[in-house]
């Protein structure tokens, strides 16, 4: 039986990580060390790559000495396919005991020097009433930064 975790900690400070609040249930135990199993692997692999098939290639699955790997195009699949039997042979002196790689191509992760996606602008523009508090601010306020501010607003509102 799992006892319930509190979050104070045993000096007292209320300080604890993610990682040890994980380490304190069966489950989040499991989930734990599966995580850091993939991250020893996904060194190892990143090592015996070339560097730009390494960056791209992200461990899905290591279960039954069969290895899953995700690439983001089928450019990248096909070099780790043909790779697939030097890098098992290279792992397993290495200590992973894997009989076979399997390669798959997830679309939708990113590509090597891309940017990551912008989600989309949540303002509101401004209405009429608005612009107009603007404007009459704009003119009774003295040159400086902030008269500059308030027109470079206007001009961009009003375009």
């Amino acid at each position: 039986m799992n006892k319930p975790f509190s979050p104070r900690s045993k000096s007292g400070r209320g300080q604890e990580t993610a990682l040890s609040w994980l380490g304190h249930d069966a489950r989040g135990a499991g989930v734990l060390a599966t995580a850091q199993r993939h991250l020893q692997i996904q060194q190892a692999l990143a090592s015996l790559l070339p560097p730009g098939v390494g960056e791209v290639c992200a461990v899905i699955k290591l279960d039954n000495r069969r290895l899953e790997l995700a690439v983001p195009g089928p450019a990248y699949a096909a070099k780790l396919r043909q790779m697939a039997p030097s890098l098992a042979q290279a792992l397993t002196e290495r200590g992973w005991l894997l009989d076979e790689i399997a390669v798959r191509v997830q679309a939708g992760m990113p590509r090597p020097g891309s940017r990551a996606v912008r989600p989309p602008k949540m303002a509101q523009p401004l209405g009429e009433q608005a612009l107009e508090a603007f404007d009459e601010l704009g003119k009774v306020a003295r040159p400086g930064p902030l008269a500059d501010a308030i027109a470079r607003l206007l001009a961009h509102h009003r375009s």
